[in-house]
């Protein structure tokens, strides 16, 4: 089981995420905070706690790989990174500006900590399929993680790398599925339902773990799983709610891809536990 205090001091990381996602994408008059909002417990566990990274060495090369494949969520990813000290979170007002580091998806030409350039879903987990073979080919000893989204399981070149993974019993890479059922156009089980989703995995000679991705002590626990899990890729399936925090954005398929005016972002930060005035 997870310390009690580690998961206090994520869960306030988390939260901090969230009123960081509201307020740049407010700035930006665009972006999609509702995917942001969904994987910011995750996002939290990671950076926080999981992964071995240095800042101040974006480039290390021993540091663990983190690719968002679902980018248009990169919102809560560039507030990760501030707030982690790669760059100054004051930066994070700027996203989507023509001359920022921090693009409407992410470009790993642009900003420091980003492993891989995303957009088109699907390509995330092929990508780090290859980071997790470098890893075994070269002797290193870092791990590769990948988070998806719907989108990307609705694509056949995820389903390839998956085949290709499991084949080659990548122990070195883990998958976090964002599963908020929830996509641009409406609900995923209605656009093209991906259950059982859990058996696919399992059918591609992946180990899978399913949480609830707004748990903590969860999400701790299933990371430590697949860290001891070495003859075989892991999936950890998290069920997770799309705009999760802010109760307007909750399950609603609408904040896909929409900014939130000023009254709203005042009420949505609101709800986070921050007074806030543009």
């Amino acid at each position: 089981m997870a310390d009690p205090a580690l998961i206090e001091k994520l869960e306030t990381i988390a939260n901090r995420l969230r009123r960081h996602v509201i307020k740049m994408t407010h700035a930006a008059g665009s972006g999609h905070p509702g995917g942001s909002l969904s994987a910011a417990d995750m996002v939290a566990a990671l950076y926080f706690h999981e992964l071995r990274v240095d800042p101040r060495r974006p480039d290390w090369p021993d540091r663990d790989r983190f690719i968002m494949s679902k980018g248009h969520a990169c919102p809560v990813w560039y507030a990760a990174l501030a707030e982690r000290g790669y760059f100054p979170v004051e930066d994070l007002v700027k996203l989507r500006h023509v001359s920022s580091h921090l693009q409407g998806h992410p470009d790993m030409r642009k900003t420091p900590g980003v492993d891989m350039t995303a957009g088109p879903l699907g390509n995330g987990l092929s990508a780090g399929v290859g980071m997790a073979l470098g890893a075994r080919i070269t002797g290193r000893d870092f791990r590769t993680y990948v988070m998806v989204g719907e989108g990307d399981q609705q694509e056949g070149c995820t389903w390839e790398a998956a085949m290709m993974a499991g084949f080659h019993k990548l122990g070195n890479l883990t998958l976090l599925i964002d599963y908020n059922r929830s996509q641009v156009d409406g609900k995923s089980d209605d656009i093209l339902c991906l259950d059982p989703l859990a058996d696919k995995w399992r059918s591609f000679n992946w180990a899978v773990r399913q949480i609830d991705g707004h748990d903590l002590g969860q999400i701790l626990d299933a990371l430590a799983w697949a860290r001891d899990v070495t003859d075989a890729p892991t999936a950890i399936l998290a069920h997770t709610v799309k705009g999760k925090g802010v109760s307007f954005m909750e399950d609603r398929h609408e904040w896909h891809g929409k900014a939130p005016n000023t009254g709203q972002a005042i009420a949505a930060l609101a709800e986070l536990g921050e007074e806030w005035q543009p």
